[in-house]
C-alpha cells in the first residue's frame, strides 16, 4: 500500500502559545490557483487567523497568503475569506462548541497531503497569563532536564 506523502508548509506557533488546543480536525481550502503556488512556495501566515462560521459554512480568516510573483496579471487578494471543506455534521458540531463560551477555532498548520493542500484545525480555549507562565516554564524545566540526560 502506497503512503501518500504528507509535508508541513506553514504552522502557526503563536496559536500553542495563546491557547489550549482541545481537538483537531483536517479540513481542505478553497483557493485560487496562484494561491495553490503561493502556499506550496511557503508564503503563507496564520498568525492572525481563525476561523468563522456563517450560513452553515466554515470560513479561514485573516489568513495571509502572499501573491506568486511569477503570476502576471492575474494576482489574488492576500487576505481574502477562504471557504473551508468539511463535512456538514463537523460544521454544526464545531459552530455548536464555538457557541460556548470561550471556545474558538484556530488553524494550526497547513499540510501538503500528497497534492491537497489542507488545513489543520483545532478547538480550543484561550490561555490565562499565568497559564502561559506555567506552559513556558514547564518548557524551560524539559529543556533542562534534556541537557542533564545528554551529559551523562
Amino acid at each position: 500500500m502506497n503512503q501518500r506523502e504528507r509535508k508541513i508548509l506553514a504552522t502557526n506557533r503563536k496559536a500553542r502559545h495563546e491557547y489550549h488546543l482541545l481537538e483537531t480536525e483536517e479540513a481542505g481550502i478553497e483557493l485560487l490557483g496562484t494561491e495553490v503556488k503561493a502556499i506550496r512556495a511557503g508564503r503563507v501566515n496564520l498568525k492572525e487567523s481563525h476561523v468563522v462560521f456563517e450560513g452553515g459554512e466554515a470560513y479561514l480568516v485573516g489568513c495571509h497568503i502572499s501573491p506568486y510573483e511569477s503570476a502576471g496579471y492575474a494576482t489574488h487578494d492576500p487576505v481574502r475569506r477562504r471557504r473551508l471543506l468539511l463535512q456538514k455534521r463537523q460544521i454544526l458540531r464545531l459552530a455548536g462548541k464555538v457557541q460556548e463560551k470561550g471556545y474558538t477555532v484556530v488553524p494550526v498548520e497547513v499540510v501538503l497531503d500528497g497534492n491537497w493542500i489542507k488545513l489543520r484545525i483545532a478547538l480550543a480555549r484561550g490561555k490565562q497569563l499565568h497559564d502561559k507562565r506555567e506552559t513556558l516554564r514547564q518548557r524551560t524545566l524539559d529543556r533542562e532536564a534534556e541537557q542533564a540526560m545528554k551529559e551523562r
